[in-house]
């Protein structure tokens, strides 16, 4: 029976808000989504052990990026190989195009049945419901996408279309479609049922439309790659098969296919391979071939160097497979037609700005879809630079524009904070905490998580009264006594936990390096930054370059591992248009390092250096940053500080390549997946058995540590800093006690 219903009477373009709201009230979609995103990981891994994962994406990135920057000339050397072998090529600039070609192919012929493969694109140009509005009834044959179509839903999942589904789920779907009752639990009975019903369209059907996984220019073939075997039947027994592709799926050569082939299962689905992995060069023997090929905004993509890396994708779906909040509200909601970070940089050009501005502030910029991408795509800037559109279109909801505005000026947030340390003893009672208020603005955000109250005094208050020597003496042998740093604490270790700053600038002197406190310092800019807001960003941005190039220091040093990508990696996308200041931020950024880096790379702590005889061993567990294991790749580096340096026990947090939650004003923006997720982190803390969480972003510790009074949990969540400073102090008073002299000289 066709489908002629249209999109917006089953509400599948319901507003963003809608879908949201739907998504977090689905009981079982949270945890089916979480189950299938750790056993993807699980097996991932295993299957990049195989081969030279680095290596092949090297590859197979250089390999799109010549197809893309040379695309009109591959498009014609892909057009002139295909038709040589008696296949016919279209070019669609639009979806209405596209949608126009397959159905004057379908007329032509007198064909009302079409037996479809999985294919993206057409979900992007609508072409099930269009073509059902002419009477033509497409049926889709792959199993997941045959579901969604019973359910008149889009695809969640670009690869696994009903993964949102559980198996109770689809059998109720099928059970209605066939007319008897299918088991609820056996999911190989409903797979052959499915199977049983669909196959006869194979046979009926007059057209079979296939995607294309990759299209070949030098042979003008086609790439397909399917693990139900159904592109191969759609491909081959109808008597004509169109393939429908985006132009982006151009690669040069077969060798550069097979490195396609090799990344994508790996990528998806966690296999070797695809189950069935095809290559079509011309048409069935006495059939007819058509290859639409689809533009519809990918040209205009290619023309803006922030977005031209996203035409790399082999649609692979990996960036879905880890992202924190597509766990939590599927790919419905955190994407439009294509889901996932991929989707959130795609869709405003594919689909329409209006379709994108939702689904992308649910990203909390974890980078964690970069770092499994087969090809490297930038995707956590991209999806910021397309923010950075919907703010410029749409504007910032107006609070936070007042907020962000307001904290741009240093001597206004300055006044403001120092107002509010007293403002804060009602709520906080002169504790470290803001509890559960009546007041409205904070009632939302403190029943879940207590909120950190003001330091009192601030870091810079403090250090302002030290009379430090220019150059202490070494207490711990290392490589970098007798350098300087500067300490760039970031506004959080300022206002909130100036004890971590000091922890540093502890250890720091314990290694005989200088410490210079820069004076004017305000905030990096992060916070606009992530919120679109370019102009208040790049005015942070250039005040902290103006204090931080002034600093006679060889290192900048920080504790926070969000401050340090901002410095180092986001300064130098912000200031890509200008020059001048690229050149400033690139100089500040090649001296500026991380805490934890600074003490593996530059201070060399060599094992043992920490660790004290007869000292009962610390039980710890390590969260590892999204900013600190995504964007400055440290792993071993903490371990080794934690574990060889200090002589700590570390047991492994679960999921520990999970985000907390936190994500700046994400947490604040969107409390219930926040929620979630922070309380997924600290009960797989509490399953450790550990009383101390140890980490290196104080935003994290801000999360986690109020998450846990609000559930009044018992575990401990410190700064890397502050467990070293507390061992070189312990370190201080053995020597005292035993009569050694430890006190340091002035230089």
């Amino acid at each position: 029976m066709a489908q002629t219903a249209t999109r917006a009477e089953h509400g599948i373009d319901a507003p963003f808000e809608e879908r949201l709201r739907a998504a977090l009230a689905d009981p079982r979609l949270e945890s089916t989504l979480s189950n299938f995103q750790n056993a993807w990981r699980e097996s991932r891994v295993a299957m990049m052990d195989e081969v030279d994962f680095a290596a092949l994406r090297g590859t197979l990135k250089a390999a799109k990026t010549e197809a893309i920057d040379n695309i009109d000339q591959y498009l014609d050397q892909f057009a002139a190989a295909a038709e040589r072998v008696g296949t016919h090529v279209h070019f669609a600039a639009t979806a209405d195009d596209a949608t126009q070609i397959i159905e004057r192919i379908a007329r032509e012929h007198d064909i009302n049945l079409i037996a479809k493969s999985k294919s993206m694109v057409s979900e992007e140009i609508a072409l099930n419901h269009t073509l059902a509005d002419h009477g033509i009834e497409v049926v889709e044959t792959d199993l997941g996408e045959w579901i969604v179509q019973l359910r008149h839903e889009r695809p969640s999942h670009m690869v696994m279309p009903a993964i949102h589904l559980a198996r109770q789920q689809t059998a109720a779907v099928i059970s209605d479609k066939v007319g008897y009752s299918v088991s609820a639990d056996d999911v190989s009975e409903q797979v052959h049922v499915a199977r049983d019903e669909i196959r006869s369209v194979f046979f009926i059907a007059g057209m079979g439309i296939t995607g294309a996984n990759a299209l070949v220019a030098e042979s003008g073939s086609v790439m397909m790659c399917t693990n139900e075997g159904n592109g191969r039947l759609g491909s081959s027994l109808p008597p004509v098969h169109v393939v429908l592709a985006g132009i982006e799926k151009l690669v040069p050569t077969f060798d550069d296919a097979m490195t396609n082939l090799r990344l994508l299962a790996r990528s998806a689905t966690a296999q070797r391979m695809t189950v069935y992995s095809t290559f079509i060069t011309g048409p069935t023997p006495g059939h007819e071939m058509h290859i639409v090929l689809v533009d519809n905004g990918r040209r205009v993509m290619r023309a803006l160097p922030e977005f031209r890396e996203a035409l790399h994708c082999i649609r692979c779906a990996a960036c879905a497979n880890v992202c924190p909040p597509y766990r939590e509200v599927g790919g419905h909601v955190f994407g439009y037609i294509y889901s996932g970070a991929i989707g959130l940089v795609v869709t405003p050009f594919l689909n329409g700005l209006e379709h994108g501005a939702g689904p992308q502030s649910l990203c909390l910029s974890c980078n964690a879809c970069e770092t499994v991408c087969p090809v490297g795509i930038p995707l956590a800037r991209q999806i910021l630079d397309v923010r950075k559109m919907v703010v410029a279109n749409d504007g910032l909801k107006p609070a936070k524009r007042v907020i962000l505005r307001t904290y741009a000026s240093r001597r206004i947030a300055q006044a403001l904070m120092k107002i509010g340390e007293r403002a804060q003893l009602p709520l906080t009672h002169g504790g470290r905490f803001v509890r559960g208020t009546r007041i409205p603005m904070l009632n939302k955000q403190t029943r879940w998580r207590s909120l950190p109250a003001l330091a009192r005094p601030p870091l810079r208050d403090r250090v302002a009264r030290l009379k430090e020597p220019a150059m202490p003496a070494a207490l711990v042998p290392n490589a970098a006594a007798g350098k300087t740093i500067a300490l760039f604490p970031g506004c959080m270790t300022d206002w909130l936990y100036p004890e971590q700053g000091e922890a540093i600038a502890t250890v720091m002197r314990a290694l005989g390096v200088g410490v210079v406190h820069p004076e004017g310092l305000h905030c990096c800019g992060l916070p606009a930054n992530n919120s679109g807001d370019t102009v208040d960003a790049r005015s942070m941005a250039k005040q902290t370059l103006g204090v931080l190039e002034r600093i006679r220091a060889d290192y900048i040093v920080s504790g926070s591992a969000s401050c340090v990508a901002m410095i180092a990696q986001d300064y130098l996308h912000l200031f890509r248009d200008d020059p001048r200041w690229l050149a400033r931020a690139e100089k500040v950024a090649g001296k500026t390092i991380d805490f934890t880096s600074f003490l593996v790379d530059i201070a060399k702590l060599p094992a043992g250096a920490l660790a004290i005889d007869g000292q009962p061993t610390t039980r710890i567990t390590y969260h590892d940053t999204c900013q600190g294991l995504n964007a400055l790749g440290l792993h071993d580096e903490p371990r080794y500080l934690l574990h060889d340096v200090l002589g700590c026990e570390i047991q492994e947090l679960a999921e520990n390549r999970l985000c907390c939650g936190f994500g700046g004003s994400f947490s604040f923006e969107y409390p219930q997946v926040a929620k979630r997720l922070m309380d997924r982190k600290l009960d797989n803390a509490a399953a450790t058995g550990a009383p101390v969480v140890v980490t290196d972003n104080q935003g994290c510790i801000m999360h986690l540590r109020g998450g846990a009074d609000a559930r009044e949990q018992r575990i401990k969540v410190r700064h890397l800093a502050e467990l070293m400073a507390e061992r070189i102090e312990e370190m201080r008073v053995n020597k005292r006690a035993s009569g050694a002299d430890v006190a340091t000289t002035r230089g």
